[in-house]
């Protein structure tokens, strides 16, 4: 028997404002993408903002359904028009902002698992890491430098 160890390394940010300038206006247009999600059912709303290398910024608002598993998360949303729109650029950076029209979300709110395989998916394709920056509706902002500080042990082509 052997024993594993897997370390996860996060850079706190006390908010927003600590933020370099440009992963402040990319998380300012997840906020306000935000508002635009479709959230009748769990009124739990999410933006995403990514940045690709060809400097062009693709939203995203998690867009629910009454037959739930239907819906899909706001990451997945920018995540696959990127994909579809630009299919030969490289996702940069991902910022994400969840707020709750009931309750304060004011700890960051990571990717759901299904995103996380979603984001894993892309930067295994683009053979680069995603600066992944989240956030509730205010407060500290993580970041993590690659999906695999949040998904280790990630399923990718190879194992199939």
């Amino acid at each position: 028997m052997k024993e594993i160890n897997i370390t996860t390394k996060i850079e706190v940010y006390n908010g927003v404002h600590e933020l370099s300038s440009e992963i402040q206006s990319l998380m300012e247009l997840a906020i306000q993408t935000r508002k635009n999600a479709y959230a009748p059912y769990s009124r739990f709303r999410v933006g995403a903002a990514i940045l690709l290398d060809n400097g062009k910024i693709v939203l995203g608002s998690n867009q629910e359904n009454a037959a739930y598993p239907s819906g899909l998360c706001a990451e997945r949303v920018a995540i696959f028009q990127a994909g579809a729109i630009y299919p030969e650029a490289k996702i940069v950076k991902l910022a994400i902002t969840a707020a709750s029209d009931t309750n304060p979300t004011l700890a960051p709110i990571p990717p759901c698992g299904a995103c996380r395989q979603s984001i894993a998916e892309y930067e295994f394709k683009q053979d680069t890491p995603i600066e992944i920056y989240f956030m509730g509706e205010s407060g500290e902002v993580y970041k993590s430098n690659s999906i695999n500080n949040l998904l280790p042990l990630s399923f990718d082509k190879t194992s199939l």
